[in-house]
């Protein structure tokens, strides 16, 4: 499994925010942003919303920076892509 972090480049609610995202299964990415302490409300889909401040932590724990249109294309790739509009599966949420 790798865990995949953008650069927080995304503003939202008075601070910036990257997109964190796993190549093999929703529950490893779980199971890791828990391990850095990202709560299960920070999931979104098919991502966890990183604030800034956090940004060094995941990278620390082993997420592998990334640009955000490669994060999209290895999200794509694995199969666990959930564009909006198109409901995630229920044990995904």
């Amino acid at each position: 499994m790798t865990v995949f972090i953008d650069p927080p480049n995304w503003p939202g609610h008075g601070r910036m925010w990257s997109h964190m995202v796993s190549d093999a299964s929703f529950d490893e990415l779980h199971a890791f942003a828990a391990g850095i302490g990202c709560p299960r409300r920070a999931f979104e889909r098919d991502h966890y919303d990183v604030p800034s401040h956090r940004y060094a932590d995941a990278v620390a724990s082993g997420a592998v920076e990334i640009g955000s249109k490669e994060l999209v294309r290895r999200l794509t790739e694995a199969g666990l892509r959930r564009p909006k509009g198109r409901p995630a599966p229920r044990g995904d949420r």
